[in-house]
């Protein structure tokens, strides 16, 4: 299981959006599927039974879904990097992802590739598509905007402290005229997860969103405390419940323990460790396991 798994949050298109990315990306799969209990339903308004997450494969890089409702929107702010070998594949990549969608930037050529383009698709998922190789075929991409803007390579370093086994690749800066200072284009790992940074000064309207989340997958509660402590510290405090955290450059995480998962697959326990999930902010293993037991 990988350290870091990106969280899409969709309204009510979880499965259709996993069916149509696992259809035209290579070496990708659906995981497994769980649904909302009594308990989760109440809270969601969703319908008791109907599909909750959907865990899926693009690839080879694990992916989640949520049906969540209407509550939060994808924004550009964080979009996925495809690198492309070839013409024809970036082509019918471009095609496919752009039917119904947004063309941000027109498939062309720039001065930092032969070909590239920034699509959102029609879920709403931003993609930026690059002819390259690369050892990781898509990379999370975080864009530093608006009151945000700026802090990009602070951001990095940030990350790069609280997670092992990461470091930051590499770094282009904004040459005088181009931009507002900042980074322009920047690699770093986290986990030994690749993932790109910049900052933009551009009038956007857009910003994080929690849309957009980043699964941390904790072998325990220590691990759940140290990331929990690391990542919320000058966070936004609200966005705080059920595992979830907003962290001060405002990207959204998910410290979840990776036991969570079998008890919410558990048919007989999964409604009682909803209704104790949804009771905490940072969450308690143990208490997780004694609602489980509980008559």
């Amino acid at each position: 299981m990988q350290k870091i798994t990106p969280f899409l949050w969709f309204d009510n298109q979880a499965e259709e959006a996993v069916n149509f990315y696992t259809s035209i990306f290579k070496n990708s799969k659906i995981g497994s599927i769980a649904r909302y209990d009594e308990a989760g339903a109440k809270v969601s308004g969703r319908a008791k039974g109907s599909v909750m997450t959907v865990s899926f494969t693009l690839e080879g890089q694990d992916f989640a879904a949520l049906n969540g409702g209407p509550v939060f929107k994808f924004t550009p702010a964080i979009s996925f990097f495809v690198s492309c070998k070839t013409e024809q594949e970036i082509d019918e990549l471009f095609k496919k992802l752009s039917a119904g969608g947004e063309v941000l930037m027109p498939l062309d050529k720039y001065p930092f590739s032969e070909k590239f383009g920034w699509v959102a698709d029609k879920f709403g998922v931003s993609w930026q598509l690059i002819l390259a190789s690369a050892t990781q075929k898509i990379v999370p991409c975080l864009m530093f905007v608006r009151e945000q803007h700026g802090k990009a390579e602070e951001a990095m370093n940030f990350y790069v402290s609280v997670f092992k086994n990461s470091r930051i690749h590499m770094i282009a800066r904004y040459e005088k005229g181009e931009d507002k200072p900042g980074v322009k284009h920047a690699k770093f790992s986290l986990g030994g997860q690749e993932f790109i940074a910049m900052d933009s000064g551009l009038d956007h309207q857009f910003t994080f969103m929690e849309a957009t989340s980043f699964v941390v997958n904790c072998e325990d509660q220590m691990e759940i405390d140290y990331f929990w402590e690391k990542l919320s510290q000058g966070g936004d405090e609200k966005a705080q419940q059920c595992g979830w955290l907003k962290d001060k450059y405002g990207v959204s995480w998910q410290i979840v323990p990776k036991v969570l998962s079998e008890m919410l697959q558990d048919a007989q326990k999964s409604e009682k460790v909803m209704k104790a999930l949804l009771q905490m902010k940072k969450i308690d293993i143990e208490g997780l396991k004694q609602a489980s037991q509980t008559l």
